[in-house]
């Protein structure tokens, strides 16, 4: 007989699966400019891309905080929810 430990999958109270939902900052510097994403936040000036699929996947709180750091009169930061699964 086999010892090993059986998990069940994660689902919800209904019995689809769960989602994980986190984030990405999305920065507009006005109409003339691409969209783009936050990369990195580990270094000063914050680093960014234009192209989402190399943004940076975060927390809610994580994306917050990223949000705060760069708002000024020139760019308006957002969240954009991904879905993540489990």
């Amino acid at each position: 007989m086999g010892g090993g430990l059986c998990l069940p999958s994660p689902l919800s109270a209904r019995g689809k699966p769960i989602k994980n939902i986190k984030f990405v900052v999305k920065v507009n510097r006005g109409s003339t400019h691409a969209a783009k994403y936050v990369k990195r936040i580990d270094r000063s000036p914050v680093q960014m891309t234009t192209q989402r699929n190399l943004a940076l996947v975060m927390a809610r709180f994580t994306a917050e905080d990223a949000v705060k750091s760069i708002q000024n009169s020139r760019c308006s930061p957002e969240l954009v929810p991904v879905q993540v699964g489990a």
